[in-house]
């Protein structure tokens, strides 16, 4: 693949000279009924509606010539089929395919990526029979009876992906199963997770692809300690998932093992054995194969060339327009939806480890803005809290909705007219409105400039397929956007440095424990330590 650096693409010129006047949301009769119609794209399920976007055809058209020059699409089908992205042109670097797209693309003959796909299906396959044997009470614990929680520790995308998802869609959890996560290396967060549970009928899936996590690693030990001292075998307890030869890739600690893959990105991994162990184990084989054939989907849909037939690059683009041509620094993921609370902490991970990046592919200097920090909560709680912010501060700050027309639980109550979904879903749409248009008033404490962008993404009920959608619509967002920067957003160098340092701490810790002369030196590290009433 050849990329171009961003600031090099001709679009961008034009687009530099339209964002100097961009629409105005709040010019009478700019929101009309017809744009609002018009501005709208139908796909798996879900519809993007981008009335409220700062945008006009001459913008959408610099956009889509943006993409067109950056080759956004050609890459995207390149990293689908096996190309080499995760890598820097003349640095070391990691070097690999980038290949999550494969976790899911099993429905396809042939797959695009026929190696990677045939891995897949084998370890649906293992997950399939592990699951069986679980139900046929092939595997118990020491007195014959059936497991009904597991624990995934894992941390980063071991964690935040499964544990978005498993929140998402616990109203459709198997009888008599759940699932907890452990993730933080705070002792507490383990504590809190192990009180109160009967070990004797929980399996643990430890999530580590290197095998060495510190955290993952110091968390299943404390894990290890809690079933010895509970009288169990841990190795009758634990499942592992990992690299393949990695040092947790061992049968005689692990009652079983399922593999991960260096050419799928943690962060992108949810899809992957990563999620599907206890997400199969929660929600049962057929939900979690249900999740991929959303993803699929998603990930067929998103080849498509033309922006204002393809979502994920449709919101790539506004995203662009908005964060480099309009200089906003910051984008807030808004779902409407109790279910979705997490899903914008596993974005977060995406998008800032994803396109947190300085360099080019060539490894120079970027001269352009790249990944905006993201962050949101779900509404309707949202409102009162921060979303004065949004409407009267002075940051503005682009916001994308996620709305669902029906709920999940199908339990509900008619007040004054309209059930509490209704009032959710009208609590949204409000929002966005109020956003662009803004109110006029004599009052300044009550003036609402207005003009402010936002989207809205809706589905009809958040099912397996609908979340499995949603969350490759996303994963598609943040790569496009990495493509057009010309970054790689698929290494995540930047987590190193604070670990080697954290290694160096906990060494200086240890000789203090132990007793050992030289625990203090003139080492920032030390001084550290002393300052923070650690040594």
């Amino acid at each position: 693949m050849q990329f171009r650096d961003f600031s090099d693409l001709p679009a961008c010129g034009r687009l530099r000279e339209l964002a100097a006047d961009p629409p105005d949301l709040t010019r009478p009769g700019f929101l009309s009924p017809e744009r609002i119609r018009s501005c709208c794209i139908s796909s798996c399920g879900f519809d993007l509606l981008y009335a409220t976007q700062r945008v006009d055809e001459r913008v959408l058209d610099g956009l889509q010539e943006l993409a067109d020059q950056a080759g956004i699409i050609d890459a995207f089908l390149a990293m689908k089929a096996g190309a080499v992205l995760n890598r820097i042109e003349g640095c070391e670097s990691e070097n690999r395919q980038v290949l999550h797209t494969a976790s899911r693309d099993v429905f396809s003959d042939p797959p695009l990526a026929e190696e990677a796909s045939a891995r897949a299906r084998e370890q649906l396959e293992r997950l399939r029979t592990f699951l069986d044997d679980l139900d046929q009470g092939r595997i118990t614990n020491h007195r014959g009876e059936s497991f009904h929680t597991m624990i995934q520790v894992g941390i980063g995308g071991s964690d935040l992906g499964p544990r978005a998802l498993y929140l998402a869609l616990a109203s459709l959890r198997r009888s008599g199963r759940r699932a907890c996560f452990i993730a933080n290396v705070d002792p507490d967060d383990a504590a809190s997770v192990l009180d109160g549970l009967d070990l004797s009928r929980t399996l643990v899936n430890v999530v580590s692809k290197s095998g060495t996590t510190l955290e993952t690693r110091t968390n299943e030990q404390l894990v290890r300690e809690a079933l010895v001292r509970s009288g169990l075998e841990p190795s009758r307890h634990l499942l592992a998932v990992t690299g393949k030869g990695s040092p947790m890739d061992d049968p005689s600690r692990y009652r079983a093992t399922f593999h991960m893959f260096d050419y799928i990105g943690g962060r992108y991994s949810a899809t992957s054995m990563v999620g599907g162990v206890t997400l199969g184990f929660a929600l049962g084989y057929e939900t979690f194969v249900e999740l991929l054939r959303g993803a699929h989907a998603m990930d067929v849909a998103a080849e498509e060339r033309d922006i204002r037939r393809n979502i994920p690059l449709m919101m790539a683009m506004l995203g662009i327009w908005n964060h480099n041509f309009l200089g906003m620094p910051t984008v807030a993921v808004l779902p409407y939806s109790q279910a979705l609370a997490r899903f914008p902490a596993h974005l977060q991970q995406c998008d800032m480890e994803s396109n947190g990046k300085s360099i080019t592919r060539q490894g120079a200097p970027v001269r352009w803005q790249t990944g905006p920090v993201v962050w949101g909560e779900p509404g309707t709680n949202g409102q009162h809290a921060f979303y004065q912010l949004l409407h009267q501060g002075t940051e503005i700050v682009p916001a994308e909705f996620i709305g669902l027309r029906n709920s999940q639980y199908g339990v509900d109550q008619l007040v004054a007219g309209t059930t509490s979904q209704q009032k959710l879903v009208a609590n949204m749409l409000a929002q966005s409105l109020a956003l662009a248009m803004g109110r006029p008033d004599d009052n300044p404490a009550r003036r609402f400039a207005g003009n402010r962008p936002s989207l809205l993404l809706l589905a009809d009920r958040l099912t397996a397929r609908t979340m499995g959608t949603l969350l490759a619509l996303y994963e598609h967002k943040i790569v496009f956007q990495g493509f057009c920067w010309n970054i790689n957003s698929f290494d995540q160098e930047g987590v190193q440095l604070g670990k080697v340092l954290a290694g160096r701490l906990l060494e200086t810790m240890a000789a203090a424990e132990a007793g050992d002369g030289g625990a203090e030196d003139d080492s920032p590290e030390s001084a550290m330590l002393v300052a923070a009433g650690m040594l």
